[in-house]
């Protein structure tokens, strides 16, 4: 296996494991408002391709705003059922985490479980606003985020 670029080839494997691993109605998260009409960030859209082409796991970035400050928003993150338990969420994660600063983001938001994201330095985030109905326990940040406050926007850059 390894981690690789996402590519056009991949985008309907993808949008299947996402349909696989989450609930039927995973587009009308508020976190899908953000993404709509703006594209994701290559360079942080990857997957777990094996040997035979198919793919375990997928994770994609998408360019948001908080007042005139940018950050990631991460995920989806999706690893198919039968590839759950060998650590590749953990690994299209951490490879995140580890290329945003130096490739110029400083800051990645998710929404998710805390104790789940904690474990790759997520904290929850007070003052930053997700669109409702979010619930504010869930909205954690990585990286730089002293001082910043406000709503959460999509951006295009």
């Amino acid at each position: 296996m390894e981690l690789a670029d996402e590519t056009p080839d991949d985008w309907w494997a993808i949008e299947a494991l996402y349909d696989l691993t989450f609930a039927p109605g995973r587009k009308a998260l508020s976190s899908y408002r953000l993404r709509d009409d703006v594209p994701a960030v290559p360079a942080f859209c990857r997957v777990v391709r094996y040997d035979d082409g198919g793919i375990g796991g997928a994770i994609r970035c998408w360019p948001i705003r908080i007042e005139d400050h940018r950050a990631l928003l991460l995920g989806p993150v999706a690893v198919h059922p039968t590839r759950q338990g060998e650590g590749l969420g953990s690994l299209m994660i951490r490879d995140v985490l580890e290329r945003s600063a130096p490739a110029g983001w400083p800051r990645v938001l998710l929404v998710g479980d805390a104790p789940y994201y904690e474990r790759f330095g997520f904290n929850r985030l007070n003052g930053v606003v997700m669109p409702p109905p979010t619930n504010p326990d869930r909205v954690l940040g990585h990286g730089a985020w002293a001082g910043i406050r406000g709503r959460v926007r999509k951006s295009l850059d």
